[in-house]
């Protein structure tokens, strides 16, 4: 499937599960919104099958070097597991781990779970905002002996942190980690003005982009 097209399905499909919504809602930092992602509603067997599938296109279109998975806890545990078997039915075998937000001190011990972390890692979560699970994460993958490869998330909101850039940006410029994601503000809104029934959402988005938009891509 092209690049484009599996993007604008995603689209498709997060507007399908209520996952995307368009209207007046207010971010966790206090920005008021015309669209709400919320990565919860991709919460049955078929949703999380599907989601995992776009997550192994975006990857593997990347072309981002990695040798394992890593999910953090807690959103990243059920996507790296998942998108691993994604990655495996497109021929792509690779091992995963995640942690635990407690070390356990009995049975095998530790805070990490899965494959023994080595290597490249690439880092699988949903949407990063304040880049603070990704921050902890790379300081899990280094003291375990693992090198951070990059980061795959769902959607790019392409929008500013505290400063200029996006957490996105910060993760590119700060740890030099390559970045993937299944779709981008971009894609959001080719997709709505594509279609007629949406179009009425762009001009409030585009507006909200002006505001607090950034221009790269992931």
């Amino acid at each position: 499937m092209p690049a484009a097209n599996f993007r604008q399905e995603f689209i498709a499909f997060c507007i399908d599960c209520g996952v995307l919504r368009f209207g007046d809602f207010v971010t966790k930092s206090g920005r008021k919104t015309p669209y709400f992602f919320n990565a919860g509603l991709f919460n049955t067997g078929a949703r999380l099958d599907r989601l995992a599938g776009f997550y192994a296109k975006a990857i593997i279109q990347s072309g981002i070097a990695y040798d394992m998975l890593f999910g953090p806890a807690y959103k990243g545990i059920v996507l790296a597991s998942s998108v691993a078997i994604a990655l495996a039915r497109e021929g792509h075998d690779v091992p995963f781990a995640y942690n635990r937000k407690e070390a356990k001190d009995h049975g095998e011990g530790g805070s990490i779970v899965g494959a023994p972390i080595g290597g490249r890692v690439l880092i699988v979560d949903d949407v990063m905002t304040a880049g603070t699970a990704v921050r902890e994460s790379l300081e899990i993958l280094r003291a375990a002996g693992g090198t951070p490869a990059g980061v795959a998330v769902s959607l790019d909101r392409m929008e500013r942190g505290t400063g200029e850039l996006s957490a996105i940006e910060e993760v590119r410029r700060n740890f030099g980690l390559e970045t993937a994601a299944i779709a981008t503000l971009d894609d959001l809104l080719a997709f709505l003005q594509s279609r007629d029934e949406f179009r009425q959402n762009v001009q409030a988005i585009g507006e909200y982009r002006k505001l607090y938009g950034t221009t790269h891509h992931a």
